[in-house]
């Protein structure tokens, strides 16, 4: 099993740490590009790409032993810095495939699906993203990776990867010149079953999306 995909016993920690420090910082310089929306009809794709890679780190930070912080609680890091900015300019962006519907825990037997909105993903990822940055920038490399890695499982982990899946499902729609779902009227603060997600669905054609996208057709 690669190293790249999994943590090798005998790796040195402060390596590890520089790797997914790096994954992180690029992850966030890399978002926040995007957003600037100079080249919005890439912004899919490029998610999709960002998020796959940051996903690897999570994996990693996933396969390792528990981090256990040096501190009993937490040192202040201060005002977290505001993401609103961001989520607003990914929803305008991403704008009319922004909102999905997935499951929670595929585990959870006859879970409904929710509404989800890519915007609010990105912004709630870096968010996470920079706690942990901040502590890896004040030197604090184990209250680091214990934020990433307890984050990745309680949080940003679960919510890129549902945003990994509705990036993917919407380039392989106009790859595949595929008619898309369009959730019309569903919202992030209803909680609606699955019948009225399938009432509310109405159909955007996917070579329509192909041009605002930027993908090629066939």
């Amino acid at each position: 099993m690669s190293d790249a995909t999994l943590h090798a016993v005998g790796q040195d920690p402060a390596d590890f740490a520089v790797q997914i420090a790096d994954s992180v910082e690029s992850f966030i310089v890399a978002v926040t590009e995007v957003a600037k929306g100079e080249d919005p009809d890439r912004a899919v794709p490029f998610l999709l790409l960002e998020v796959s890679q940051l996903l690897l780190a999570g994996g990693r930070l996933g396969a390792h032993e528990d981090v256990l912080p040096d501190e009993r609680y937490e040192p202040d890091l201060g005002p977290e810095q505001d993401v609103d900015e961001l989520r607003e300019r990914f929803a305008l962006m991403l704008d009319p495939v922004d909102v999905y519907s997935e499951v929670f825990d595929p585990y959870e037997p006859r879970k409904a699906p929710v509404a989800h909105r890519i915007s609010d993903d990105v912004a709630d990822i870096v968010s996470d993203l920079r706690h942990g940055l901040a502590h890896y920038r004040a030197g604090r490399v184990t209250e680091a990776l214990w934020w990433w890695q307890f984050s990745y499982f309680t949080n940003w982990g679960p919510t890129a990867s549902a945003a990994l899946r509705a990036l993917q499902s919407v380039v392989a729609h106009v790859r595949l010149d595929q008619p898309l779902q369009e959730l019309d009227g569903l919202d992030t603060d209803e909680d609606l079953a699955e019948e009225d997600l399938a009432e509310q669905a109405g159909r955007v054609m996917a070579e329509e999306l192909g041009g605002s996208l930027g993908l090629p057709g066939r």
